[in-house]
């Protein structure tokens, strides 16, 4: 009973905000200080920069907040293999605007960062505006190490489809699915860790398959993972096989996974032939129908050019998410170095409220509070079948990493009723959140 109440909490604890008015575009012009006010910039305006840029203005509304990004509609990666890629919904059943965040007081310029000048806190745009800054949160996203797989690139993404990030790569996988034959084979290559919601790979091959049971029962899903296990890898296993056939080291099946034991090389990418439409690993080569290839990923690109990165990610002080390379600069999603907190969009939402508490009470010269972080993922296997994980987390006494303190995760034994009450839970937290972040 306590894990329902829990959950519950989870999704309340989401909040729903209302919306409505137009999004504020600037001129490039330099923009100062406002009459004595302090200026904010969020770069990026995915799940962790628009929810950064509410709370704050919220919680500080004497504060300039300006949000850049570039595109005026955030398509959110959660459910977009259930929606779209699996149900077939059109790409807007995932598409969010920024008027909600206008109405709160959040500038929003719909413009590409070029440059973040960490001495003279003077950030550049691809339309000519230099904007200053008291404080500035980044919140980049991820990019993909192209390089770590041969063979395919930036260019190849146009007719092979990664869709881990949301939008036109989105609907061109579901329109590849639906034109290809029955009796033909999707091809999934998934990254390896760390990368941005690490269950999503194994939803994506549900919903693939729930979809092929419908219209093309004589397809396949392949799965060649590097990797010998994954995140949610028994719920996931047991969804297979109730719904799709699965036999873990077999053929057999509607979906085919195959895993990478540690030490060996067997399902890691040699070499992708686009023309050719297949794969390439140390256990062999493998032909696809529709070729689904997630790269290995790092910080967004802006985190690179403002040098915040160490190694891939953006090392941050978790308690307030600054980051320990430049000095009023703050780091949050999956971009970040946040070790102990996984890389989804309800852990961006997370950190996106603690790093808006600790800039707000910076302004105003006063310690940042202590951090909260909260996480919860669903993942929906079939219509009727969900299951999830949620977690409190706090930092450390000597701050080196976020702690899970409690949580919960679906019982292997859930009956039909609890998985069918899943599946609800995560349609109402995909509102709810959505709300919270953009309403």
């Amino acid at each position: 009973m306590s894990k329902k109440l829990n959950r519950r909490s989870f999704i309340r604890s989401a909040g729903a905000a209302t919306a409505a008015a137009g999004a504020i575009t600037m001129p490039s012009i330099v923009l100062g200080g406002g009459h004595g006010k302090k200026n904010v910039v969020v770069v990026g305006g995915g799940t962790g920069g628009a929810t950064a840029a509410k709370y704050l203005k919220r919680a500080a509304p004497s504060i300039n907040v300006t949000l850049i990004e570039p595109n005026k509609t955030y398509y959110t990666c959660y459910l977009s293999n259930v929606y779209v890629i699996g149900g077939g919904k059109g790409i807007d059943s995932i598409g969010h605007g920024y008027a909600g965040l206008a109405k709160h007081g959040v500038k929003v310029i719909h413009d590409y960062v070029t440059g973040i000048d960490a001495k003279t806190k003077k950030i550049t745009t691809k339309g000519g505006a230099s904007i200053a800054y008291d404080r500035c949160i980044v919140s980049p996203g991820i990019d993909f190490k192209w390089e770590s797989t041969p063979g395919y690139d930036e260019a190849a993404s146009g007719t092979i489809a990664h869709a881990w990030n949301a939008g036109a790569q989105t609907a061109m996988l579901r329109k590849q699915l639906e034109e290809m034959k029955d009796g033909g084979t999707f091809l999934m290559a998934p990254p390896p860790n760390p990368f941005k919601c690490p269950p999503g790979p194994y939803e994506r091959a549900a919903q693939v398959a729930g979809y092929f049971q419908k219209h093309k029962p004589k397809s396949k899903v392949l799965i060649l993972d590097p990797k010998g296990k994954f995140s949610k890898f028994g719920l996931f296993k047991q969804a297979w096989s109730k719904l799709y056939g699965f036999k873990e080291g077999s053929d057999d099946g509607m979906i085919v996974w195959r895993g990478t034991p540690k030490g060996s090389d067997d399902n890691k990418i040699v070499k992708v032939d686009v023309a050719g439409k297949s794969i390439e690993t140390g256990f062999g080569t493998e032909k696809g129908d529709v070729l689904n290839i997630i790269p290995a990923q790092k910080a967004g690109k802006i985190a690179f050019a403002a040098g915040l990165t160490k190694g891939d990610w953006c090392p941050v002080n978790l308690r307030t998410f600054e980051s320990t390379i430049h000095k009023d600069i703050y780091v949050i999603g999956d971009s970040s170095a946040a070790k102990g907190l996984p890389k989804s969009g309800y852990a961006a939402n997370s950190e996106a409220k603690v790093a808006a508490a600790a800039v707000a009470a910076s302004l105003n010269g006063k310690e940042a509070p202590v951090p909260a972080y909260v996480n919860t993922c669903y993942s929906i296997a079939g219509p009727g079948y969900g299951f999830s994980v949620a977690a409190v987390y706090r930092l450390k006494a000597d701050g080196s990493k976020v702690q899970k303190v409690s949580g919960g995760l679906t019982p292997g034994k859930a009956s039909p009723e609890v998985l069918a009450s899943e599946e609800t839970y995560a349609h109402s937290w995909y509102k709810n959140i959505t709300d919270d972040i953009f309403g």
